[in-house]
């Protein structure tokens, strides 16, 4: 049996550290900028119109996050 793939599973792999993230009827797109993601929503919302992507942004490792 395949596993399903979560956002939970995308996240805790390091292949899409860095990178802008959408899941969608059990597939993972990757996009280096933010412009390319967006151009990957606009994509899955036509071939799936009825589904609700998860979409999130996993920085590096090294990567520091300013909280305000």
């Amino acid at each position: 049996m395949k596993k399903k793939i979560t956002m939970e599973l995308v996240m805790n792999n390091p292949q899409y550290r860095g990178y802008h993230v959408v899941v969608i009827a059990g597939k993972v797109f990757k996009a280096k900028t933010g412009s390319k993601a967006s151009k990957i929503l606009d994509e899955v919302h036509k071939k799936y119109p009825r589904e609700t992507p998860d979409i999130t942004y996993i920085p590096d490792a090294d990567t520091l996050i300013l909280w305000i």
